[in-house]
């Protein structure tokens, strides 16, 4: 049987929380920034926990993170 290893990929996207909820960033705020509004600009700071329909994936992606 192969190692299990985590996608290295999501190590860096995402962090576990201590209640088992998982912290992501948001998306649409790297680049073309110039078209968007303030108010959109602002709405997107900051970080937003993973979906719990999406928490499956996450467990495959991170086998080592206890969720």
């Amino acid at each position: 049987m192969p190692k299990m290893k985590s996608k290295s990929s999501a190590k860096k996207r995402f962090r576990v929380r201590p209640g088992g909820t998982v912290k992501r960033g948001q998306a649409f705020k790297r680049h073309i920034l110039t078209k968007k509004s303030t108010k959109n600009k602002r709405q997107l700071r900051g970080a937003v926990n993973v979906h719990e329909t999406n928490l499956g994936h996450m467990a495959q992606m991170l086998p080592f993170a206890g969720l």
